[in-house]
């Protein structure tokens, strides 16, 4: 999304574009996967004077706004990512904590019978499975 088009999201719903705004939503877009931590770190590093109070806001508006979603990829604080990206299944690696993003066909047979048994429909873009990465360690033969 260029500036120009969330400065006019963002005039669509009566609000004013700000760089703060702006250096919040390049963040995410940056980092792929990043906690409100994380992405005060970026903006940071190109205007130190705002604070975490304002990613926290700016990233609950850009969410209500539809440009950021976010899921639980640990106990602690979420984790956004652009809402434009397709959605994903997340893999999480409770060793080294990276982050990877596979096809969410790979639950369909799942969620079709979640659907089918239960009436359940599954928000692929909030699944996280948590497990070992190949690097660490995921793919030895137990």
């Amino acid at each position: 999304m260029t500036d120009s088009s969330l400065a006019q999201v963002l005039r669509s719903h009566g609000l004013r574009m700000t760089p703060q705004r702006q250096l919040v939503l390049d963040a995410v877009r940056q980092l792929g996967h990043a906690t409100p931590e994380q992405v005060h770190n970026a903006v940071q590093r190109v205007a130190d004077s705002v604070n975490i109070t304002t990613v926290y806001r700016t990233l609950e508006l850009l969410e209500e706004l539809g440009l950021v979603t976010h899921t639980h990829l640990s106990h602690g604080a979420p984790t956004y990512h652009p809402a434009d990206e397709d959605q994903h299944i997340h893999l999480v690696c409770r060793d080294c904590g990276t982050v990877e993003g596979v096809e969410p066909e790979l639950l369909a047979p799942l969620a079709r019978e979640l659907r089918r048994q239960r009436g359940f429909e599954v928000d692929i873009g909030h699944v996280a499975l948590f497990g070992r990465c190949g690097t660490c360690g995921g793919r030895d033969d137990r």
